[in-house]
């Protein structure tokens, strides 16, 4: 059975250009990479929870906001690794630099007893859509798309 997440991309306008809101993943092995790298918040969950219901979790979880308004869904995507990602789209603000993510564990270096903690986002931006078409990891730009002809319908 795929794995699946749920997430939220956030986008609000500003002087008449749509921006939105992504988060690049904390931990070593994004550490040095930026463009192709960033995400939706967005996590994992199990059949006993709503998909949307773990959207706004996990956007909680990863950047410390609570979303709240009129949540869109969008076509669900596979990304490279198989994983399905059920995304909603929302209409809201935060500020980015205040951004505070859970963390999580690892032995680091690799096979080396050593135990260090990482947040699960490092940092959190917004980026117009052509800036973050560069930004978003690959399999997750589709979601741009559908945020680009949902927001034609405005």
């Amino acid at each position: 059975m795929a794995r699946k997440s749920a997430g939220l991309l956030m986008y609000r306008k500003r002087a008449g250009q749509v921006e939105v809101f992504l988060i690049h993943p904390g931990g070593p092995f994004c550490a040095r990479k930026d463009d192709g790298a960033w995400s939706i918040p967005k996590g994992e969950f199990t059949d006993e929870e709503a998909p949307l219901d773990a959207a706004r979790r996990e956007f909680q979880e990863e950047t410390g906001f609570t979303a709240s308004g009129r949540f869109v869904g969008l076509e669900p995507i596979t990304q490279a690794g198989g994983k399905v990602v059920h995304a909603w789209a929302i209409e809201g603000d935060c500020d980015a630099a205040a951004a505070r993510s859970n963390t999580f564990s690892m032995e680091w270096p690799a096979h080396s007893g050593q135990w260090k903690t990482f947040p699960e986002a490092d940092r959190a931006g917004w980026f117009s859509l052509p800036e973050a078409e560069v930004k978003i990891l690959k399999s997750q730009r589709p979601l741009l798309d559908q945020l680009r002809e949902l927001l034609r319908g405005d």
